[in-house]
């Protein structure tokens, strides 16, 4: 643990902190103060898909401050139109907005959703989202968001939204009408708990859209980029949304989010929607490094290897001591369930200098670095076996 005192006098009191201050990364690697080492499980929470202080990240970031970090949308950048396109081609849409969060794609995405259906009918404003899903905590996009916990304290919120339980392909039928302008949906549920979308329901859900003439708009803030063994984690369906929501593992640790559509869901004009920051050269240019380095085939094939890997070895693991309830999710977004609360977990892997973050009660959520090694899947076993065993 950190040696320094750490006085938060002057931070606002919106996270349960640990008692730890980091000072340098590298790898799947963090360092605290004290020089004490982290395996991180963490990654900023899916968001340092290279892990920490990547070569080619920091030569990028380098290079493109000592030239631009930041002009107005009024004016065009060429690492922006870089990133565009790659965006653009890699998922067959047509078109990005850049903005700085996954928070702010999301909010964005609603904008596009109401407007399309307005367009249509004065009534087409109804919103379908799922139980269990987690799309960000302002407003517009808390509004979308099932837990109560997080909404509770800020109503009211946008209303004319209504929720289904995920894989209920009756109950997404019965709840469809003719003023649904979006369903909005996690692919692989992250907050939730980590839980898959099977294949039917996503095919439904595509249906649906094109039968009600509404928007399928599929937030993959977190199970995208890379995170699944697939480029984008509705690929590893085969079903292609309208609008694609994306954010932390897009800048590596850069600050980026994207909304990207279809030719039908391109509705925005100037004046309607903005963002001062948003695909500022700075957050383009690491994004257009981290596309080069993810998109690769050999990369993606190297994410569903150790995912294979390290699913093997939780089974190898449970049946040695059945700590293991469920393993959910896919490449390397996982879930795993466990006899214990996840607080407990999370706080005794701190001690084994392992950092871990929980999606649920008894779920643990592992989602290290997309560059992490089957070596460093061996020393997280050892770690996690030593630590249910001081639990059990």
């Amino acid at each position: 643990m950190s040696t320094k005192n750490i006085n938060s006098d002057s931070i606002m009191n919106t996270y349960g902190r640990k008692d730890v201050v980091f000072e340098k990364g590298s790898g799947v690697w963090l360092y605290d103060d004290a020089g004490n080492k982290y395996l991180d499980f963490v990654a900023g929470v899916a968001v340092n898909c290279l892990g920490h202080s990547h070569p080619a990240i920091v030569d990028t970031m380098k290079s493109q401050v000592e030239n631009l970090i930041h002009v107005s949308n009024i004016y065009w950048t060429q690492s922006q139109l870089d990133l565009g396109e790659k965006i653009c081609k890699e998922s067959g849409l047509s078109s990005a907005f850049f903005c700085n969060s996954g928070t702010e794609s999301l909010e964005a995405a609603m904008k596009i959703a109401r407007k399309f259906g307005k367009a249509k009918s004065d009534d087409k404003t109804k919103i379908v989202v799922l139980e269990k899903a987690f799309h960000g905590r302002t407003i517009g996009a808390l509004s979308l968001t099932w837990n109560e916990k997080y909404k509770k304290p800020f109503g009211p919120l946008v209303d004319n939204i209504v929720a289904v339980p995920l894989n209920d392909t009756e109950g997404l039928k019965d709840i469809m009408d003719e003023n649904v302008c979006a369903i909005i949906m996690e692919p692989i549920q992250g907050e939730g708990g980590i839980y898959n979308s099977s294949q039917t329901f996503i095919e439904t859900a595509r249906a649906m859209a094109d039968t009600y003439d509404a928007l399928l708009i599929f937030d993959e803030v977190q199970c995208g980029m890379g995170r699944t063994g697939y480029l984008f984690a509705h690929q590893l369906y085969d079903v292609k949304p309208d609008v694609l929501c994306l954010a932390k593992g897009l800048g590596a640790g850069m600050p980026i989010g994207a909304v990207v559509v279809n030719a039908r869901a391109d509705v925005l004009v100037p004046g309607d929607h903005g963002s001062t920051f948003g695909g500022n050269p700075l957050a383009c240019a690491t994004g257009n490094t981290v596309m080069d380095i993810i998109g690769e085939a050999s990369f993606l094939d190297q994410v569903k290897s150790v995912s294979a890997y390290l699913i093997e070895s939780f089974n190898a693991l449970n049946e040695k001591y059945d700590f293991l309830k469920e393993i959910r999710g896919s490449g390397l977004i996982l879930g795993v369930e466990t006899k214990y609360k996840s607080a407990e977990i999370i706080e005794k892997a701190l001690e084994e200098g392992l950092l871990l973050i929980g999606a649920g009660e008894n779920t643990v959520r592992i989602i290290p670095p997309l560059v992490i090694s089957k070596e460093e899947i061996d020393i997280f076993i050892d770690k996690f076996e030593k630590i249910l065993l001081a639990l059990s």
